[in-house]
């Protein structure tokens, strides 16, 4: 399941370096799923959405960090739980009930981003 960052985000950015897979971005920051990760030019994501990693998307939310659920793997394979849910100071970083995804698919993504 990916995590998600509640309107109580205070945009104080410690959940932004926290982030292996540099899924987190600060509000109205555009994004790319090359950033951080080792992807590149046209894809085929596992979740089977076709992407160019390279093409720059638009932000999630114009107000406040988001998380990109494509990039998020709540840590998996890097911590044994979520920095960005260790280190948020108004615990707003939490489970996104619209991804649930297994450990399995978790570290499958984790390993499709980094080639290991």
């Amino acid at each position: 399941m990916a995590i998600i960052i509640t309107d109580e985000c205070i945009n104080c950015g410690a959940c932004e370096p926290e982030c292996p897979n540099t899924a987190i971005y600060e509000g109205a920051d555009d994004w790319r799923y090359a950033d951080g990760t080792d992807l590149k030019g046209k894809l085929v994501l596992p979740n089977g959405k076709s992407v160019d990693a390279n093409e720059t998307q638009e932000p999630v939310s114009d107000e406040i960090y988001y998380i990109v659920a494509d990039k998020c793997t709540e840590c998996k394979g890097f911590h044994e739980e979520p920095q960005c849910a260790a280190v948020c100071p108004v615990d707003c970083c939490v489970p996104d009930d619209n991804h649930v995804e297994s450990e399995e698919v978790l570290l499958g993504k984790q390993a499709f981003m980094h080639h290991k």
